[in-house]
């Protein structure tokens, strides 16, 4: 016979599954390899950004949401905020990404994504606000946190989680595989990144329906 705490552990385990559509239809697939798709998103300060403008620079996407448990974990434990000094270092372009809508948990307007970037004390080229989930789509971004690098040539060279560890517990962070860290290391050995594509894990992208 289960305990009750059994139970309540698996009522706890499903519950995000009950309370998630599934994917929009309109998803798209964007083949690691590939050129990124083109966006051209207005950031937390009113700016217009595209991905031209970062022509022949190193960009790396971060699709957040600031209440989802797993993006917490890295932000609280200061492990995602490293990760942004390794690619500011590296003179990579950080771009966060929310494509949570309106009324849906992470959505944040642009004064509320800049006081967050200050919270964090996130190191950021920009913070991106994908309201309608148009830039999501088009690169097929699932979960918070789901990590895109592009090459200075447009293409992208790794997509999918952030590490090997998915929970939302802080203790996992010790020891796990950060991928974007792996695929710096197999280009600064001047070879293609071995771990090019893996499984996002988080809570799924608030999109509007």
């Amino acid at each position: 016979m289960y305990s009750k705490r059994r139970l309540l552990l698996s009522a706890a385990a499903v519950l995000p599954l009950a309370a998630c559509n599934g994917p929009p239809a309109d998803l798209q697939h964007v083949e690691t390899g590939a050129a990124a798709p083109a966006f051209s998103v207005v950031d937390a300060t009113g700016a217009v950004r595209t991905l031209a403008e970062f022509a022949g620079r190193n960009v790396i996407l971060e699709w957040t949401n600031n209440g989802c448990p797993y993006v917490r974990k890295h932000y609280d434990a200061g492990n995602m905020q490293a990760l942004q000094r390794d690619a500011a270092q590296r003179g990579w372009d950080w771009l966060q990404v929310i494509s949570s809508a309106p009324g849906q948990q992470g959505h944040l307007d642009g004064a509320g994504a800049l006081a967050q970037v200050e919270t964090d004390q996130a190191t950021v080229t920009a913070t991106l606000l994908d309201a309608e989930g148009v830039m999501g789509r088009a690169y097929g971004a699932l979960n918070t946190p789901q990590m895109v690098m592009i090459n200075g040539e447009g293409r992208i060279v790794y997509q999918g989680a952030i590490d090997d560890r998915p929970s939302a517990r802080p203790e996992t962070l010790e020891g796990a595989t950060n991928y974007v860290r792996a695929a710096w290391a197999d280009l600064d050995a001047g070879r293609t990144v071995q771990t090019s594509q893996t499984t996002p894990y988080g809570c799924g992208v608030k999109y509007s329906t």
